[in-house]
């Protein structure tokens, strides 16, 4: 394992938890993207995972482990970091064959200690299956994973180990994104084929799957929820997102869900561009931030005129439980994640084609784009805040 390692900004575990606001980027570095295309060129860097201090302005990355296997297939939010910064774990495992030209995917988590200098990986976990969407609890405790043969594996976290101790059969098709509530008290996964999100009960000492569904569009795929306890958001991929399904451009859903009391409901549809691969919600509740690729993802030769150099970011305001747009930007080619920082106003973007990972601010009421990029060798695809 060998490790990248910024000295003058690195910081301890103790600095991690009072001082910093720490993110983890997951990268893909076989996958490429040209015009739309998925290619694997030779050389290519390694996969890595880059840790970003969100505290200071603007954001520095910290430090980078390459060597690390992850996979831009699925949805975003295939990392997470625990509360206290100290362990990342990194999900969707992958491999090319470059004789066979096939990617295989793995069955296993990747956990990382971020407390040491350098930090070093632990072990990996296998838990059956491909795992898909991540999310830690806020208090540190319990990591549920979303997997691609429908169920949803429960990993308890003591310390700096990680035990599988319940898998939850959800659906017999393909989950996406998950995501713990502010209180830890439930968490929204996403039934990829299915359609709509699952709701899991987090109190007893039990991970137990009720019978709520919250409404969702085609294709649900990546989950957040805010710290102030009121809300959520669900981004739903459309028909592109489908097995055997294409989609020209068009455009697809964000659902604002109220998670202020059970049964939790879907309160609003927000209409945004095609596939909104990442979506964030600000701590304080009172912002939303969609990444979707408007075509970026679709080759000059797919029919119609959906085919777009760039994707969109968008962002929304909050009161009162209803969001509103405010404005719009462009973002990067077929960018994935996004993230906001501790502070309301920063959110950060992965541009997997040109390999940053763009800072964006609210300006005056508005998303401005600030200009900073932080260079990556591998392409960003998947992001996670430490839960809050």
């Amino acid at each position: 394992m060998r490790w990248w390692i910024l000295p003058i900004l690195f910081l301890t575990a103790f600095e991690a938890s009072f001082a910093a606001d720490l993110i983890v980027s997951a990268n893909d570095g076989k996958f490429v993207r040209f015009e739309g295309s998925a290619t694997y060129p030779q050389p290519a860097p390694s996969d890595s995972l880059a840790v970003i201090d969100a505290s200071v302005e603007p954001p520095k990355i910290v430090a980078i482990v390459t060597d690390i296997e992850h996979t831009i297939a699925g949805p975003p939010q295939s990392v997470a970091i625990t509360p206290d910064g100290q362990l990342a774990v990194i999900a969707a495992p992958s491999k090319y064959d470059y004789t066979t030209k096939k990617e295989t995917l793995g069955t296993f988590l990747q956990v990382v200690d971020l407390s040491t200098s350098p930090p070093k990986q632990l072990n990996r976990v296998d838990i059956g299956a491909h795992p898909n969407g991540l999310s830690i609890n806020p208090a540190g405790s319990l990591l549920l994973a979303a997997t691609l043969d429908g169920t949803l594996k429960v990993l308890k976290i003591d310390g700096k180990q990680l035990t599988v101790v319940d898998s939850i059969k959800v659906s017999e098709k393909r989950l996406a994104g998950v995501s713990f509530t502010h209180d830890g008290k439930a968490a929204l996964v996403s039934r990829r084929d299915d359609g709509g999100a699952a709701v899991l009960d987090t109190t007893g000492p039990k991970v137990v799957l009720t019978k709520e569904l919250v409404s969702t569009g085609i294709a649900p795929y990546a989950v957040d929820a805010s710290s102030e306890g009121n809300l959520a958001v669900i981004g739903s991929v459309g028909l592109a997102g489908l097995p055997g399904q294409s989609a020209p451009g068009d455009a697809d859903v964000v659902a604002l869900v109220d998670v202020s009391r059970r049964p939790f409901r879907t309160v609003q549809f927000l209409t945004v561009a095609s596939v909104p691969e990442g979506v964030a919600l600000s701590p304080d509740g009172k912002w939303i931030v969609t990444q979707s690729l408007n075509g970026s993802n679709l080759t000059p030769s797919d029919p119609g005129p959906g085919r777009q150099k760039l994707g969109r970011i968008a962002l929304f305001s909050v009161h009162d439980g209803i969001a509103k747009k405010i404005n719009e930007l462009p973002s990067g080619e077929a960018s994935q994640g996004v993230v906001f920082a501790k502070d309301n106003k920063t959110v950060l973007v992965q541009f997997d084609v040109e390999k940053f990972i763009a800072v964006y601010q609210i300006r005056d009421g508005r998303l401005s784009d600030t200009g900073e990029r932080l260079k990556l060798d591998a392409g960003p695809v998947s992001m996670r805040s430490m839960p809050r």
